[in-house]
C-alpha cells in the first residue's frame, strides 16, 4: 500500500492523503473505491457542496470510480449540541439551532441533488453521499445515491437513529432499503449505529449487496471490529466512511455549544477523530483506519474476493436455515396519513 500525498488543493491547509492498494491480480474486475474522510462547514451548505467537489476532483484524479462520503456530510452532524431538550422543556436557543439545521437540511428531489448529480456525471464516479434530508419540518439522515452518468438512483433513510439523533431526526422505513445494481457491482448503504442490526443487515445481504458502504460518525476503535465483522458475514466489500472534525470545524460558542465538554475544548481539539476504512470480503483491511486527518482513503477492489469469500460463508445462500430462521421485510412506505379517494375539481 503506497501513501501518495496530493499537491492540490489542501483542506484545512492539510495535506489529504491518498492510501491506494494495487495488490490484485486477479481476472476478476477491479473497482477503484475513495471514502472521503473530511469535515462539513456546518450552518454553510452551499460551501460545503463546493468542498464536496473539491474532494470528489481530488478522488477522480486517483482514478476512482466509486467515492463514498460520511454521514450527514451535507446538512451536517450535530455533535455535542442537544437542542436545548431537557424532559418536559424546550429552550428558545434550542428552538433556534433546529430552525438553522432545518435551514441547512436539502430537500430531495431539490438543486442540491441535481447539484451533486451533476458533479457525479462531471467526474465520471458514482457518488454515495451522506446528507440532511428536509421533508417539510421534519428532518432524515439520509443517504443519496448517483451514477457516474449524472443520474440520481435514490435514497436510503436511516432506520434507527440513536440516542439524541432521535430527537431532531425523524425514521425511515422499509422502502428505502435499497441496493443499486451497476456497472460496478451491487451498491447499498447503511448508516451508523444501524450496522449493528443484524436484521437490517441480513435483508442487504438478501438483496445481493457487493459493495456495503458504512457511512458513519463513530470514531471510536472498536468500530472497526463491526466493520470486520460485516465484510466476513455479509461477503461483501464494506466502506466506512467518517468525518475528521475539531472544534473549529462547528460555529464558534455561544452560536453553538458542545454540552458538558465546551470548556473543556480549544478550537483544536479533534471532536470526531475519523477512523475511515476499507475492509475486503476475507476480512482483509484495504485501506485505513485514518485517525490523522482530513484524508481521500483509497482502494483497488477485487470483485473476485466476493466469490472466493462466500465459497466459506453464504449467509442467505448455502450458509441459511431457513425452515429454521426467516426473515419478512415490509418494504413498502408508512405513511401518517393516506386518503381513500383524490378530490376532483368541479
Amino acid at each position: 500500500m503506497a501513501l501518495v500525498p496530493t499537491t492540490t488543493p489542501t483542506i484545512n491547509n492539510g495535506p489529504l492523503i491518498a492510501e491506494v492498494d494495487m495488490g490484485s491480480d486477479s481476472n476478476a474486475p477491479t473497482v477503484r473505491a475513495t471514502v472521503v474522510q473530511a469535515s462539513t462547514i456546518f450552518y454553510d451548505t452551499p460551501a460545503t457542496l463546493d468542498k464536496a467537489e473539491r474532494l470528489l476532483a481530488e478522488a477522480a484524479g486517483y482514478g476512482s470510480q466509486l467515492v463514498v462520503f460520511p454521514e450527514a456530510f451535507i446538512g451536517g452532524y450535530p455533535r455535542g449540541s442537544n437542542f436545548g431538550i431537557i424532559i418536559g422543556i424546550r429552550t428558545a436557543k434550542g428552538r433556534e439551532d433546529f430552525r438553522k439545521y432545518h435551514s441547512s437540511a436539502i430537500d430531495v428531489p431539490g438543486p442540491e441533488v441535481d447539484r451533486l448529480a451533476a458533479m457525479a456525471g462531471k467526474y465520471k464516479v458514482h457518488l454515495v453521499m451522506g446528507v440532511i434530508e428536509r421533508d417539510g419540518y421534519t428532518l432524515y439522515c439520509t443517504v443519496l445515491f448517483f451514477d457516474s452518468q449524472g443520474h440520481y438512483l435514490g435514497k436510503h433513510r436511516k432506520l434507527m437513529p440513536t440516542g439524541m439523533e432521535r430527537v431532531m431526526w425523524g425514521f425511515g422505513d422499509g422502502s428505502t432499503i435499497p441496493v443499486f445494481e451497476t456497472p460496478l457491482g451491487k451498491i447499498g448503504a447503511v448508516i451508523c449505529w444501524e450496522n449493528r442490526m443484524p436484521l437490517l443487515r441480513t435483508a442487504m445481504y438478501a438483496k445481493g449487496v457487493e459493495i456495503y458502504c458504512a457511512p458513519t460518525a463513530d470514531a471510536r476503535e472498536v468500530w472497526q471490529a463491526s466493520m470486520t465483522h460485516i465484510a466476513l458475514e455479509g461477503g461483501c466489500f464494506v466502506l466506512s466512511a467518517n468525518q475528521f472534525c475539531r472544534r473549529k470545524d462547528y460555529p464558534p460558542p455561544p452560536e453553538y455549544v458542545f454540552a458538558g465538554t465546551e470548556e473543556d475544548l480549544t478550537p483544536d481539539s479533534v471532536v470526531c477523530a475519523g477512523g475511515s476504512v476499507i475492509i475486503s470480503p476475507l476480512g482483509n483491511v484495504l485501506a485505513g483506519p485514518n485517525y490523522e486527518g482530513e484524508a481521500l482513503i483509497s482502494a483497488d477492489l477485487d470483485l473476485g474476493e466476493i466469490a472466493r469469500a462466500k465459497f466459506d460463508f453464504d449467509v442467505v445462500g448455502h450458509y441459511s436455515r431457513p425452515e429454521v430462521l426467516s426473515l419478512s421485510v415490509k418494504d413498502h412506505p408508512t405513511n401518517p396519513v393516506t386518503f381513500a379517494s383524490t378530490s376532483t375539481k368541479s
